[in-house]
């Protein structure tokens, strides 16, 4: 493939993404959607000229961008977690429905995958139910903007606490052995969380330190390396290596937390704070090139035919009615205060396309006949039900959200005037920065 080309579809694919989330802002429509619908164009495409065979073999290129992908995201939600006395209830509130939101979707699940699926065991059954038991933080975050008080700081606090935990359980599970007995799973989990986190604790502090002391100007592509290096080594060595991560990233963003005593007389606020602006900004995107490629990919790994597939749609349907029953239990009985809208932002995303190519390149765990729609379908239904949700609790009507693109309309019926709509534009603008990413 002639090399300018192949720049060219990449560098379109980029700008493409952009006005995606300009898009996004304007009509609600989540940029996510727009991305998948583009890697299922392109795909047609390239098969009516030739191209490409039905079969695109991406699972190499997905496990190396997937697990730079992971550590970008764990990365990026650890640096937006503020640990402040006030808050902890609240924190400790999310972490709970995060951690009960996973394990019930997984067991709730796998034995759904159980039903349909007889020849596969269970523990199979679970590890691909994990996948699509995490909420994706890099479409609620940006999403959550003109929630009101404490609504937003608990989807942020819990979506980034479904991400972190989902992916070590994840991890957890595939590098354990599925044939013992759940009690030597459980301790070596234990141990495994025991061991990492003590290491985990000492190299952030080492991390930190360094990552203030650096005189050079290319300095935070130094720091991503090492992190890419100690999340690889710990991997082979069978730890939890994004408790790596999500430890440097919380003692990073809150120094005056870790940083007391004696401690505090070998850290400089002053010299870190402009430095973590900077490498906030470049997680930030780095996580957008991640998605935008992800989503674009994982259109072109689907079948178009899986869409027209009866009982792929409605396994697809009964897995997102299993998810918001568990949401609205465990928010009915641990969080009555965040019922509405909070039950329904649960989208599907990022982290469970990314695990689920991991899955696809781990021969230890396979389900026959497992289609790619019992992902996809997930991805849209869940979208489109917190989109309308977010609407509906503004007070807005979805078709006037949807159909209002061009301002200069008259008021009529429910359409916005021209100031109306440049005032909800600025809002939606300052209230969902970098949408999407």
């Amino acid at each position: 493939m002639n090399p300018y080309l192949l720049i060219i579809a990449l560098a379109g694919i980029i700008i493409l993404s952009f006005f995606f989330n300009v898009l996004s802002k304007k009509t609600n429509i989540p940029s996510v959607l727009m991305l998948i619908g583009l890697g299922m164009g392109v795909k047609t495409w390239m098969q009516s000229q030739g191209i490409i065979n039905e079969d695109l073999k991406l699972n190499s290129i997905l496990e190396v961008i997937g697990n730079v992908g992971l550590v970008m995201i764990v990365l990026e939600a650890a640096l937006d977690l503020k640990l402040e006395r006030e808050k902890t209830g609240l924190i400790l509130k999310s972490f709970i429905i995060a951690t009960l939101g996973i394990a019930g979707s997984m067991f709730a699940l796998g034995g759904f995958f159980l039903y349909i699926f007889p020849s596969t065991n269970l523990y199979t059954a679970l590890v691909y139910a994990i996948p699509l038991s995490i909420m994706s933080s890099a479409i609620i975050i940006p999403s959550v903007g003109r929630l009101v008080g404490k609504k937003k700081e608990f989807m942020v606090y819990e979506s980034t606490f479904s991400d972190i935990l989902g992916i070590m359980v994840f991890y957890f599970m595939i590098g354990a052995d599925g044939g013992a007995g759940e009690g030597s799973i459980f301790w070596e989990i234990a141990l495994n969380i025991m061991g990492t986190i003590i290491l985990s604790v000492i190299v952030a502090y080492v991390m930190v330190y360094l990552f203030q002391h650096l005189q050079m100007q290319v300095k935070l592509f130094l720091i991503i390396g090492i992190l890419l290096l100690l999340f690889a080594v710990g991997k082979y060595f069978h730890l939890s290596s994004l408790l790596l991560i999500l430890a440097f990233g919380l003692v990073l963003n809150n120094t005056e937390v870790f940083f007391q005593g004696r401690l505090k007389k070998i850290f400089d606020a002053e010299k870190v704070k402009p430095i973590l602006h900077d490498f906030h900004t470049l997680t930030l995107e780095s996580a957008f090139l991640v998605r935008t490629f992800f989503f674009v990919i994982f259109g072109l790994s689907i079948s178009i035919s899986s869409l027209y597939n009866f009982e792929v749609a409605v396994n697809s349907f009964a897995i997102v009615a299993i998810l918001y029953l568990i949401r609205f239990i465990l928010l009915r009985v641990f969080a009555k205060e965040y019922m509405f809208p909070e039950v329904f932002i649960a989208p599907r995303g990022l982290i469970t396309v990314l695990l689920f190519f991991v899955l696809m390149k781990n021969d230890s765990f396979h389900i026959a006949n497992f289609d790619t729609g019992l992902l996809l379908y997930p991805i849209l239904i869940t979208s489109i039900i917190m989109m309308i949700a977010l609407i509906t609790y503004r007070g807005e009507k979805v078709k006037d959200v949807l159909m209002q693109n061009v301002p200069g309309l008259k008021n009529k019926k429910g359409k916005l005037s021209e100031e109306d709509f440049e005032n909800r534009q600025e809002q939606n603008i300052e209230g969902q920065d970098f949408d999407g990413f």
